[in-house]
């Protein structure tokens, strides 16, 4: 049994508030336990300059870490005049995450933007970002009334760790600041491989561990995939 009395294998508890915001095309508050991300979806008439003429559409997203929503004050990166290195890392891995799920080339040369905003971190807020970031994208495309539905598939993400040689689901920051071992799994809703992400923090790992991870993470990730598609058929 963990410290939040959850068992290897459990989820954190799992929100998802479509809509949160009046202006946006789509938006999304989630939170995966103590961790709350604010994910809103933007949708431009325009395109970057490299895919300019093609016909075809782009996503991409920015990510930050409010100052307070961590345990002692974070300074505004806007003050420091340049992004971190963690926070150019973590909105490319949400892009790239999120570009699968749409067909491109039916949502013509218009871009969405995609801002996850952390407003309180407990370890998983790239994950959570992702999750949430995906349910504001589809909610975004519904209310554009395209002639086809550029829609294709939902993606999610979760984490995964091994920790006093234990493999352990969706670790919060207690767990994350330990672990022997720390991977984030990106996945498409039939369950594909989007993108992964491990490395040894405290140590080196096997291959049947890195498998026993990802089954762990396709079984989680069912009911992060459940509450995405709700929300979307009730739009």
């Amino acid at each position: 049994m963990r410290i939040s009395g959850r068992k290897a294998d459990e989820l954190r508890k799992v929100e998802m508030i479509p809509n949160y915001l009046a202006h946006a095309e789509g938006s999304c508050l989630v939170s995966f336990g103590l961790t709350k991300v604010l994910c809103v979806a933007s949708v431009e008439d325009r395109v970057p300059i490299f895919i300019k003429g093609s016909g075809q559409g782009w996503i991409s997203a920015e990510y930050s870490l409010l100052p307070r929503s961590t345990e002692t004050r974070t300074e505004r990166e806007a003050v420091k005049g340049k992004q971190t290195g963690r926070t150019q890392e973590i909105q490319r891995l949400i892009g790239r995450s999120l570009r699968p799920c749409l067909d491109l080339k039916a949502l013509g040369e218009r871009q969405i933007k995609i801002d996850c905003d952390v407003i309180q971190a407990d370890g998983g807020t790239r994950t959570a970002a992702i999750c949430g970031a995906c349910v504001a994208l589809g909610l975004a495309v519904k209310k554009m009334k395209l002639k086809q539905n550029p829609l294709k598939r939902l993606v999610a993400a979760v984490s995964c760790g091994i920790l006093n040689g234990e493999i352990l689901l969706d670790l919060d920051y207690s767990e994350d600041s330990q672990a022997e071992i720390d991977a984030n799994f990106v996945m498409t809703d039939s369950r594909e491989l989007v993108e992964v992400q491990a490395c040894g923090e405290k140590g080196v790992f096997k291959d049947e561990q890195l498998a026993k991870m990802i089954g762990l993470a396709r079984e989680g990730l069912g009911q992060i995939f459940r509450i995405q598609k709700e929300i979307l058929l009730k739009a």
